[in-house]
C-alpha cells in the first residue's frame, strides 16, 4: 500500500485555513503545503515580521496575524477580529521543557501556550467553524500524571518536562471532550488530533531533551513531520482520530490513524478538566 504524502493532498481552494505558530518548523511545513493546494492560509505568530519573512516568495495566499496564544488578551482581540469561515484550525503552537514562568493573565507559561490558549482560542472561533480542529499534541501524553486540581501548576512544584507531558494529555483529554460536546449539539465540526512523532525541530533546541536530535536518522525530519498534521486537516478521519507516524512507536514514517495513550480516553477526566479550565479562563461555559 503506498504511504500518504503531501503530494496525495487534495486540492483546497476556497477553504481557510489557521495555524498557530507557523513562523518557523512544522507549521510552517504545514502552511507551506495547504498554501500550495490552493487554500487560504492564516498564520496566528507571535512576530508578523518574521512570519512574512518565512512565507515570502511561497506560491499562494497567505495571511499573517498577530497572535500570541500564551497571551489570553491576544487570543481574545484576534478571535474578536475574526469575520467569515473558518474552515480548519489547526492548534500548532508550543513550547517545550521551559522555566517556570507566569504570564500577564498569571498563568504558567508553557501550560497556557501549549493548552489553556488553545482550549480559549478554539471555544471563541467555534461560531466560525465549519469543518474541524486539528490539535498538535505528542506521544509524551502518554507518561503524563496530570493533576486536573492543578493542572496550571499553582500549587506543585514545577518541573519543566512534567509541566510539557501534563499540557500535552490536557490536549488530547480536550480534543476528547470537544468532539463529545459537538456531537451532542448535532454539529458537523470534528475534534481530532495529530502529533509528529519525534520531529527534528527547534523546539527542543534549548533543553536536555535536545540530546535525542543527535540520533537524526532515528527521527522524522520537519517535512515528515508535519504530514500527521496535514492528514489530520484534511482526510476523512473521524471525531477524535489521533494521527501520527506508521512506524515502530510511532516515532516516524508515514501518517496513520492511531489512538492515543490510555489517559487520554479518560472522559471523565476529560469532562473535569474542561470545567476546571473553563473556570480558571471564564470560557468553554
Amino acid at each position: 500500500m503506498a504511504k500518504w504524502t503531501a503530494a496525495d493532498l487534495p486540492g483546497m481552494t476556497g477553504r481557510t485555513v489557521l495555524i498557530t505558530g507557523a513562523g518557523s518548523g512544522i507549521g510552517l511545513v504545514t502552511a507551506r503545503e495547504l498554501g500550495r493546494v490552493g487554500a487560504r492560509v492564516v498564520l496566528g505568530v507571535r512576530s508578523t515580521v518574521k512570519g512574512r519573512r518565512a512565507v515570502a516568495g511561497l506560491p499562494g495566499d497567505f495571511d499573517v496575524r498577530c497572535l500570541d496564544v500564551a497571551d489570553l488578551g491576544s487570543v481574545r482581540s484576534f478571535a474578536q477580529a475574526w469575520t467569515g469561515d473558518l474552515d480548519v484550525l489547526i492548534n500548532n503552537a508550543g513550547v517545550m521543557d521551559v522555566p517556570a514562568a507566569r504570564t500577564a493573565d498569571g498563568f504558567d507559561v508553557q501550560t497556557a501556550t501549549n493548552y489553556t490558549g488553545p482550549f480559549v482560542l478554539t471555544n471563541l472561533l467555534l461560531p466560525h467553524l465549519t469543518d474541524r480542529v486539528v490539535s498538535v499534541t505528542s506521544q509524551l501524553h502518554r507518561q503524563s500524571r496530570l493533576d486536573v486540581d492543578d493542572f496550571d501548576w499553582r500549587s506543585r512544584r514545577y518541573h519543566p518536562m512534567n509541566a510539557y507531558r501534563d499540557s500535552k494529555l490536557a490536549l488530547v483529554l480536550f480534543s476528547l471532550e470537544l468532539q463529545r460536546r459537538l456531537t451532542a449539539s448535532g454539529s458537523p465540526v470534528r475534534s481530532v488530533l495529530a502529533h509528529p512523532g519525534i520531529a527534528r525541530t527547534s523546539l527542543a533546541a534549548h533543553s536536555s531533551a535536545n540530546v535525542i536530535n543527535r540520533f537524526a536518522f532515528l527521527l522524522n525530519d520537519p517535512e515528515h513531520g508535519a504530514l500527521p498534521t496535514l492528514y489530520a486537516a484534511t482526510q476523512d478521519v473521524p471525531g477524535n482520530a489521533c494521527v501520527g507516524p506508521d512506524g515502530f512507536g510511532s516515532i516516524k514514517g508515514h501518517p496513520t490513524v492511531r489512538r492515543p495513550g490510555r489517559a487520554g480516553l479518560d472522559e471523565t477526566k476529560a469532562r473535569q478538566l474542561w470545567l476546571a479550565t473553563s473556570a480558571l479562563t471564564g470560557t468553554g461555559r
